[in-house]
């Protein structure tokens, strides 16, 4: 049997900051989601002036990146580039940039979503709180 590491409190809360923080230095409205491997939420922040919907799109996004061990962009090229019926796949919802899963030893353990800015900019927020786990 393999062990594997697990996402704690603490990784949760140091991820949550340090993305807030990158938001807040670019003055970027957005909702930071984290979920564990298996999509389940773990910690959100939204930020003042995030749009309401953004507090769903960021889980969504999330949970797409864990479930598939794959940032969630890559759905939605699949789908942009002609694969409508990827559309029916179950359990996926947050088929848009801006999800990224987080790998620690080789290891998904999660994800980070992000929604209320560009879609690179959601996933560079993403990409900013996964390296304060480095």
């Amino acid at each position: 049997m393999k062990t594997k590491p697990v996402l704690e409190h603490a990784d949760v809360k140091k991820m949550l900051a340090a993305a807030v923080a990158h938001a807040h230095k670019n003055n970027w409205p957005v909702t930071i989601a984290i979920v564990d491997d298996g999509g389940h939420l773990l910690g959100l922040e939204r930020l003042d002036g995030a749009a309401p919907i953004s507090a769903h799109i960021a889980p969504a996004k999330a949970k797409t990146a864990a479930l598939g061990c794959r940032e969630s962009k890559g759905y939605e090229e699949v789908i942009n580039h002609g694969r409508y019926a990827f559309l029916s796949v179950p359990m996926l919802e947050g088929m848009l940039e801006g999800g990224v899963p987080i790998v620690i030893n080789g290891a998904f353990v999660g994800a980070v979503g992000v929604s209320g800015v560009k879609a690179s900019e959601d996933a560079e927020i993403a990409r900013a709180g996964i390296n304060a786990l480095t």
